[in-house]
C-alpha cells in the first residue's frame, strides 16, 4: 500500500530573487549612515545639500550657508560632529601608550583637560591630527579625522591598554558662537561657567551624563558636547529649547569651514595629505611642514617619528612650509597656484575666502621652501574668475601673514561672556 506523502512547498527561487532585489534596492536607498541626530537634521534640511563624512550623511548646509556662517559669529551655532572618529583608550599603560604614539607630552595633560595633537609614522610623516581628552588618570578619548584602529592596536602590543572605537556609540555636537555659554547655562548645565579653554567636565543629562569641553574648530567662544547615542535627541531638544532666545541655529560644514579658515586651523586631507593617503612621495609632510612643529617635545621619551623629525631638522631636509596669505582684491583664491615673480610655480592654495570678520582676502597655502619661509616677497596667485560667462585670468599679489587671521578675546575669556 502506498504511503501518503505531504506535498512540499513550491521552490522558493522566485521568492529568493525578489528578496535579494529588495535588499539591493534598500542598500541603494541608504548609501550613507545617519547620525543619532539625523531626525532633527532632516527636519531642518531645506537645501538638501549633503556630503559623505566617513560614511555618514552630513550637511554642507541646512538652510543658508551665508547666514549659517554669521550664526557662528553673532549667535550660537550647532554642528553635528558625530561622524568624527572617536577611540576610547584606557588602562594602566594608557598614558605611556599615548605618549609613545603622539607628538605632545601626555604626562603633562591633566585629567579634565584636552589638547590638540598629531601622530606620525616611523619616517616622521603625519598620519593625522586630532584632540586628546583625558577623562581620568587611566582613561582617554582620542578624536581624529581618519580611522587608525589597526595601527593603534599594533602600537599597543606589550602594553596594558585597551583601544576601542566608539564612533557609533558616542554622539557629539559642537556648540559655537558668542551666545554658546549662555545656551548651556540656560539649559541647566550648572558649573559650565567654570570651564576654561581646553577644560572638560561631566554633567548630568536625561538619567545619565554628558561630557562638555571648552573646545571647537571656529576660533570663537565654543564648546563640544559628547553624549551616549541613545540620549542624543534629548540633548538636541534641550539645547534648542534653551537657545531659542539666544538665536541658536543648526549649521552645515560650509559655514564651519569658513570659520576655521579665519581661525587659521587646518584640515587633514584638505590642507595636507595624510601619510596613509599619499600616493606620491612628495605629498608626504612632516609636522614642521604644516605648522605643527610646536607640538614636538624632544624632551620626552621616544615617540613615533622622533629620530626622523630630529634628523630632518638637523640636516635641513624640511622642504615645505604652510603659511597664511593675504591676497589683493576680494575674489577667493581657492586652489590657486602660487608663483614667485609671476613665473616660478612655488606652491598651492588649499583654502581661501573673503573674510567678513577680518575684512581681508585670506588663504592657507603650502609653499616650497625657501618661499614663504625666508623668501616672502613678490608672491602672486593665479585666479580664474568668471566674468560674463567667460573665465578671466587674474594675477594677484599675495603676502605671507600670521595665523590666525582673526583673534577673538571671547574665545578665552574667563568667565565666558554672557551675550
Amino acid at each position: 500500500m502506498a504511503q501518503a506523502t505531504r506535498k512540499k512547498p513550491v521552490a522558493t527561487t522566485a521568492n529568493a530573487a525578489v528578496s535579494a532585489r529588495t535588499l539591493a534596492q534598500t542598500h541603494f536607498r541608504t548609501l550613507r549612515l545617519g547620525t543619532p541626530f539625523q531626525p532633527r537634521l532632516d527636519a531642518l534640511a531645506k537645501t538638501q545639500d549633503w556630503y559623505n563624512w566617513a560614511g555618514y550623511r552630513a550637511p554642507h548646509s541646512l538652510w543658508d550657508e551665508e547666514l549659517e556662517y554669521f550664526a557662528i559669529r553673532s549667535q550660537a551655532a550647532v554642528f553635528d560632529i558625530s561622524p568624527m572618529t572617536k577611540y576610547r583608550i584606557e588602562g594602566p599603560d594608557a598614558e605611556a601608550f599615548l605618549d609613545r604614539v603622539t607628538l605632545r607630552d601626555v604626562t603633562k595633560l591633566r585629567p579634565g583637560r584636552v589638547h590638540y595633537t598629531a601622530w606620525c609614522d616611523d619616517e616622521g610623516f603625519v598620519l593625522d591630527d586630532g584632540t586628546l581628552f583625558r577623562l581620568s588618570p587611566t582613561r582617554f578619548r582620542l578624536c581624529s579625522q581618519e580611522r587608525h584602529l589597526p595601527w593603534l592596536l599594533d602600537s599597543a602590543l606589550g602594553l596594558d591598554v585597551t583601544v576601542e572605537e566608539e564612533t557609533e556609540a558616542v554622539a557629539g555636537l559642537a556648540l559655537q558662537g558668542p551666545t554658546s555659554f549662555a545656551v548651556l547655562r540656560d539649559a541647566g548645565f550648572t558649573g559650565v561657567e567654570k570651564l576654561k579653554i581646553f577644560d572638560l567636565a561631566e554633567f548630568p543629562h536625561d538619567g545619565g551624563t554628558v561630557i562638555i569641553s571648552r573646545t571647537g574648530f571656529t576660533g570663537d567662544l565654543g564648546y563640544e558636547v559628547f553624549v551616549p547615542a541613545d540620549k542624543a535627541l534629548s540633548l538636541w531638544d534641550r539645547l534648542m529649547t534653551a537657545g531659542d532666545l539666544r538665536g541658536i541655529r543648526a549649521i552645515g560644514y560650509t559655514a564651519l569651514n569658513r570659520a576655521r579658515l579665519e581661525a587659521g586651523l587646518i584640515v587633514a586631507n584638505a590642507d595636507f595629505t595624510t601619510a596613509e593617503h599619499a600616493i606620491r612621495a612628495d605629498r608626504l609632510r612632516m609636522p614642521d611642514e604644516i605648522g605643527l612643529g610646536f607640538m614636538i617635545d624632544l624632551e620626552k621619551a621616544h615617540f613615533n617619528g622622533r629620530r626622523a623629525i630630529l634628523e630632518a631638522r638637523t640636516r635641513r631636509r624640511l622642504r615645505h612650509v604652510l603659511v597664511g596669505l593675504e591676497i589683493e582684491g576680494n575674489i577667493p583664491a581657492e586652489h590657486a597656484i602660487v608663483y614667485y615673480k609671476k613665473s616660478q610655480e612655488v606652491g598651492l592654495v588649499s583654502a581661501a575666502m573673503w573674510s567678513p570678520m577680518a575684512k581681508r582676502n585670506i588663504a592657507i597655502a603650502s609653499l616650497a621652501r625657501p618661499y614663504g619661509d625666508t623668501v616672502v616677497e613678490d608672491l602672486w596667485v593665479e585666479i580664474y574668475a568668471m566674468r560674463e560667462l567667460q573665465y578671466q585670468k587674474l594675477m594677484k599679489r599675495a603676502k605671507v601673514v600670521a595665523r590666525p587671521f582673526i583673534k577673538l578675546d571671547r574665545r578665552t575669556a574667563n568667565p565666558p561672556a554672557d551675550f
